[in-house]
């Protein structure tokens, strides 16, 4: 099957599990989540599927539950821009993502660290901007929890009217002020930069590169977060579970765009979602059922809702009914671990849940828990995609595995090449750099 020009590409991208409860450890082809020959494999396997870019989550302290370690957790985590590094020796034309946090790093240092993946690796550099107010992962860098969340992590851009900005988007500013101040031809210009963060002059060890800036990528779904995407972001992670809530998303970030002087296509919003594969329709249900059972055991499902009710719950049945009394908002039970958010409402939407369909703690888990996953054959999974796409539901997608190092292999195999042959999917690298695969013009020098 083909499809006509007009037709939007979609954008490709590879998340490396590890966080969180996503990958099933207890499979034996799971493997290591620290050997860079884990980290090899899934990169070539993007990079055989011609995808744009492979993408590292950042975790600055292990986290802890209950006031112990969290052993339901990868119990360790390399840094992020080290091992791209190393994959830029190992791979030739695939983007290379870093999470790396604003918080607790120096926009020199960083924006020097991201120049240089950007010139070994020939421009496929980026940066997934994320901040932190959280004293328990301050505690490592001795600075405790010393930004509010007011100031965190987009809110209060700058506009025409020079309100404050926040930390997070002062730093990128100063990280592209620095990316600017080589000229093409290779001339090392001063740099001063005054802000409400950052007071810093002097000037940048590493010439302008070769995609100009390294990719901007922002997560998050929150209205502050949309602003921030739309003011600042060359791509956005988000998570949306339905067509319709990803529609609804697209098109509000998209006309956010307008006002900063931006376009429609500036802008890549890329779904983090999961991909489970079958010979049949009930075969891929059968396997995707199975693979949330795995992700979910009776420990992980009352550790889940333990962060939601802030309580200890080890002596409810984790196959019987959830709690009947009301979360204790801000308990601390579970440190490190991104905030819910309103855990009443959140309980509330639970316990809904559960009456309707009449599911058991775990069946609840398991049922809200899930990202926006497409199940069945190659052929119904390529179409799926391929409707999200057309429908401005997304721009692409970024896949993330439950298997360590192999949960690429069987997607780029069975469903890369039925998007080809509906021509919406590239066929070859078309450019060398990150912005090229991602149709994102080369940034405009400033100052």
């Amino acid at each position: 099957m083909t499809r006509q020009a007009k037709a939007k590409r979609i954008h490709l991208a590879a998340h490396f599990p590890g966080v969180n409860n996503t990958t099933v450890w207890a499979d034996p082809r799971s493997r290591s989540q620290i050997e860079f020959s884990s980290f090899e494999h899934l990169a070539r396997t993007a990079e055989r599927g011609l995808f744009d870019f492979f993408f590292l989550a950042e975790g600055l302290r292990l986290r802890e539950h209950k006031g112990r370690i969290h052993d339901l957790d990868v119990v360790g985590r390399p840094e992020s821009l080290t091992v791209l590094n190393a994959l830029a020796a190992v791979t030739e034309r695939l983007g290379l993502a870093a999470t790396v946090n604003a918080t607790f790093n120096e926009p020199y240092e960083l924006a020097r660290r991201l120049a240089t993946l950007d010139h070994l690796s020939g421009g496929r550099a980026a940066w997934n901007v994320v901040t932190s107010s959280d004293a328990f992962t301050g505690e490592n860098f001795r600075r405790g929890g010393f930004l509010d969340r007011a100031n965190l992590p987009h809110s209060r851009l700058r506009s025409s009217g020079g309100t404050p900005i926040t930390r997070a988007a002062e730093f990128v500013s100063v990280a592209r002020e620095l990316w600017d101040s080589w000229t093409p031809e290779g001339v090392s210009r001063p740099f001063a930069h005054r802000g409400r963060h950052f007071d810093i002059a002097g000037e940048f060890t590493v010439p302008r590169s070769p995609q100009g800036h390294p990719v901007v990528i922002q997560a998050g779904d929150s209205d502050d977060g949309r602003e921030f995407a739309a003011a600042t972001a060359d791509v956005v992670f988000t998570r949306q579970s339905s067509l319709a809530a990803g529609k609804a998303f697209y098109a509000d970030v998209k006309k956010r765009l307008a006002k900063y002087g931006r376009a429609h296509g500036d802008l890549k919003i890329l779904p983090g979602v999961s991909v489970v594969l079958g010979d049949t329709a009930a075969d891929a249900q059968e396997k995707a059922a199975e693979i949330r059972r795995q992700q979910t055991s009776p420990q992980t499902a009352l550790l889940t809702l333990e962060q939601i009710w802030g309580a200890d719950l080890s002596a409810y049945d984790p196959d019987g009914p959830l709690p009947d009394f009301d979360p204790v908002p801000d308990s601390g039970i579970t440190q490190g671990r991104t905030r819910r958010g309103d855990t009443v409402a959140i309980a509330e939407k639970w316990r809904a849940l559960a009456e309707e369909k009449g599911l058991s703690i775990r069946e609840t888990v398991i049922e809200a828990g899930g990202r926006q996953s497409f199940v069945g054959t190659p052929q119904a999974v390529a179409a799926e995609l391929d409707a999200f796409v057309q429908a401005d539901a997304a721009d692409g997608f970024i896949l993330v595995p439950h298997l360590t190092p192999g949960g690429l292999d069987e997607f780029v195999d069975r469903v890369v090449p039925l998007l080809q042959e509906r021509g919406v999917f590239r066929t070859e690298y078309e450019g060398s750099t990150l912005r090229s695969h991602l149709g994102l013009a080369a940034p405009e020098q400033k100052g």
